[in-house]
């Protein structure tokens, strides 16, 4: 990994992620910080990040390294879980039943992806998916059932809804703006995820899989 990616352009990416994730637009700008659930999925998908090759921590911090190569790779490795926590904390719905099935399929997802030990690009595709999902639950799906009926019929389904999954679904509204910057946030999370130092065996299976057509 290059000096500029390590030193500039990952703390960068991981701290802009965190910072977008974190904007609560509105009336008046707020800034939402990670909830501890959510840096205990951070932790989460840090390790499965390791255990898949896609993040090798000895080549961030080591005894072989400077003190000050070993600082910037914690700085990198605490924006990681701090970028990751506040992304994680932004796609999920923020009361009621929404909340605790969202809650509970991240943490189910994101256990089943560490012990599944998969390569790293199926654990950078499970993530886009886990996130994208996350986004298009809270900010499309709640965020439409949100809005004011506009119909007697409208409200009724609403009200059965309700009913039926004994809690409300309903969510206090958000700025259109809240739904980009968390996709936003998203798809950087995503980038500096690929752009992390993989272990030896991934980037040795990378290179075998690109000479085999010329081979």
């Amino acid at each position: 990994m290059s000096a500029a990616r390590e030193a500039v352009v990952l703390p960068l990416m991981l701290l802009t992620a965190a910072l977008l994730a974190s904007v609560e637009p509105g009336a008046r700008l707020a800034f939402v910080p990670p909830s501890p659930y959510s840096l205990v999925l951070a932790a989460l998908l840090v390790a499965a990040l390791a255990r898949s090759g896609g993040l090798d921590p000895l080549l961030l911090m080591s005894q072989s390294r400077s003190m000050l190569a070993n600082a910037n790779g914690a700085v990198i490795l605490a924006a990681l879980v701090a970028a990751s926590g506040s992304v994680l904390t932004a796609i999920t719905p923020r009361s009621g039943l929404p909340r605790f099935f969202v809650a509970t399929f991240l943490l189910v997802l994101l256990v089943n992806t560490m012990v599944a030990r998969p390569d790293r690009v199926r654990l950078l595709r499970s993530l886009a998916v886990i996130l994208g999902a996350g986004v298009v639950i809270k900010f499309v799906i709640l965020a439409g059932l949100s809005e004011p009926a506009t119909s007697t019929t409208a409200r009724v389904l609403i009200a059965v809804f309700d009913a039926a999954t004994f809690g409300g679904i309903a969510q206090e509204p958000q700025s259109p703006a809240a739904g980009y910057l968390a996709l936003a946030s998203c798809a950087l999370l995503l980038a500096a995820a690929a752009l992390l130092p993989s272990s030896r065996r991934v980037e040795l299976a990378t290179a075998s899989r690109m000479q085999l057509p010329g081979a």
